[in-house]
């Protein structure tokens, strides 16, 4: 059966490192503990004091000063890991944590999940083909040498960097090497373990190499076990449920995250906030837990931008140049449906262009498949879209030769209806109101990932309220813009009450409009 020796790395808060020690080691597992030389010797001695009954935790081998970016972490990390291997003979697996990371499972799920497949779990993505690092320098990490913080020596870091380009000192990277890059966060076999440490023992130039690359934790690991274990044994990705807003901070958890937590298909989260004591303890308790059935859902990431994304009401990101001085056409008019349920709007398009003369597209803002022309590139992705909203729409307006034209909006999209009817181009607005059926918001919050097929309908049911007041607040938002030429249908509406409003919207005889809002089944689900 697994068993596992946990490599943790702390620096600050010594009663809550013996807690996780004790809460970790309870069901028999192991930790090996490397304390930042810089947190104080009376401190370590506390923590040592704290554990020293314990015969399943161990100190590394050997305490260094940490600091972010550094090698210093990863050689910390092998501190740590030989004393783990050297004392713990037992432990299977080696599972890295910090001391914001807590479990989300029982021991006794974390055994069966790493005795069901003999592989290593690592976040191991190729370093210049993937897209793992957003922002920042990337090349420059490994071909030049980094012997300064960037954190704490800023000028110092890339006066050097602007240094060594200039000179072309580039370095080479180890030929036999293919770098890869992924989250600090793993769980590696004993024998993979064992292979590392012979390897950092005899590739010297290997590890030359990486003690001035700039944030080796998230490569070294990463490329030392692609390079020694084979690839059908590794599994690409961590045990660690860790999310990060669009500033890139850690999300942080509190005591009500409880039950989202351990839906998610992972072993342990990372960061638990220092106030939550009573998440804290409910963790801790349930890790010694036998018996106990987890219902995977694993709706954390999209839930969390639900949420976030209902706190914004503005744009994210300010318009170019281009996009405020262009526009549509002074002659040209914008006819816009906006509907939450896309099927009832497009079932409505495809009768208006059954009935009438009028240009219609989808949902092209919202809807990354929509059947658009090809017009040089532009329509291939959402972000192009609406980044060049009032020239993508031109181009549209050119492509069908047309002055008058139909497209349909999600109601989230208010600040494109803003944008447009600012364009010296006119503009008509068309709400369609629907009703949500309990069954309906259920559905929608599958589609979208605020839920999945294994969330507990409990859990489904918390979340409806949530769903329809955001539906209610979106539609209440376009309604006190107050936008000329606003029409609204709405489902509860007979078709002659419905044929007036779109009469208008469309500039068509009522009784044509009639016949477009006839259908039986515009509504249904």
């Amino acid at each position: 059966m697994a068993r596992i020796a946990f490599i943790l790395l702390c620096h600050k808060d010594p009663e809550a490192i013996i807690d996780q020690a004790r809460r970790l080691t309870r069901a028999g597992d192991y930790i090996s503990i490397h304390f930042d030389a810089s947190g104080g010797k009376e401190t370590f001695e506390a923590i040592r004091k704290g554990l020293e009954n314990n015969p399943n935790v161990t100190f590394a081998t050997k305490r260094i000063k940490c600091g972010w970016g550094e090698w210093s972490l990863v050689q910390a990390t092998l501190y740590a890991i030989e004393a783990a291997e050297r004392d713990f003979p037992r432990a299977t697996h080696f599972y890295m944590l910090s001391g914001d990371c807590m479990s989300i499972k029982t021991a006794e799920y974390m055994h069966d999940y790493l005795d069901r497949e003999d592989v290593d779990f690592i976040e191991s993505f190729d370093f210049f083909e993937s897209d793992w690092i957003k922002t920042g320098i990337k090349e420059e990490r490994l071909i030049y040498r980094h012997w300064f913080n960037e954190r704490n020596n800023k000028w110092l870091f890339y006066e050097s960097l602007k240094l060594q380009q200039r000179l072309g000192l580039r370095r080479e990277i180890p030929e036999d090497l293919q770098i890869m890059i992924g989250s600090q966060w793993w769980c590696l076999r004993r024998r993979t373990i064992e292979w590392i440490l012979d390897f950092t023992r005899q590739r010297k130039d290997v590890m030359r190499f990486f003690r001035t690359t700039w944030i080796p934790d998230e490569t070294f690991f990463q490329t030392v076990v692609r390079h020694l274990v084979p690839e059908k044994e590794i599994r690409t990705r961590t045990q660690t449920f860790l999310m990060f807003t669009d500033y890139g901070m850690p999300v942080v958890f509190y005591n009500d995250h409880y039950d989202l937590l351990l839906s998610q298909d992972y072993l342990f989260a990372r960061k638990i906030s220092p106030e939550a004591k009573e998440l804290k303890k409910r963790l801790g308790d349930l890790y010694a837990a036998t018996g106990v059935k987890f219902q995977i859902s694993n709706e954390g990431r999209s839930l969390f931008q639900f949420l976030t994304n209902r706190g914004r009401n503005g744009r994210r990101f300010a318009q170019r140049f281009w996009e405020t001085e262009s526009s549509l056409g002074r002659n040209r008019e914008l006819l816009i449906i906006v509907c939450k349920k896309w099927h009832v709007a497009k079932r409505l398009v495809a009768e208006i262009k059954t009935k009438t003369d009028i240009p219609c597209l989808e949902y092209l803002f919202n809807e990354e498949g929509s059947a658009l022309p090809d017009l040089g590139g532009i329509e291939k992705s959402l972000e192009k879209r609406t980044r060049h909203r009032r020239a993508w729409v031109r181009m549209l307006f050119d492509y069908l030769d047309t002055n008058r034209m139909v497209i349909c909006l999600d109601p989230t999209g208010i600040d494109l209806i803003q944008d447009f009817y600012a364009d010296r181009s006119s503009s008509r607005l068309l709400e369609i109101e629907c009703e949500f059926t309990d069954d309906y918001l259920a559905g929608h919050a599958k589609r979208t990932g605020l839920a999945g097929d294994q969330t507990p309908e409990e859990a489904i049911e918390r979340l409806l309220p949530t769903i329809r007041s955001d539906m209610t607040d979106e539609s209440d938002r376009i309604r006190d813009a107050e936008f000329e030429n606003y029409n609204r249908i709405s489902q509860s509406n007979t078709p002659e009450e419905n044929a007036r409003p779109l009469a208008r919207f469309l500039g068509i005889p009522e009784d044509k409009a009639r016949e477009i809002v006839s259908m039986h089944y515009l509504f249904s689900d």
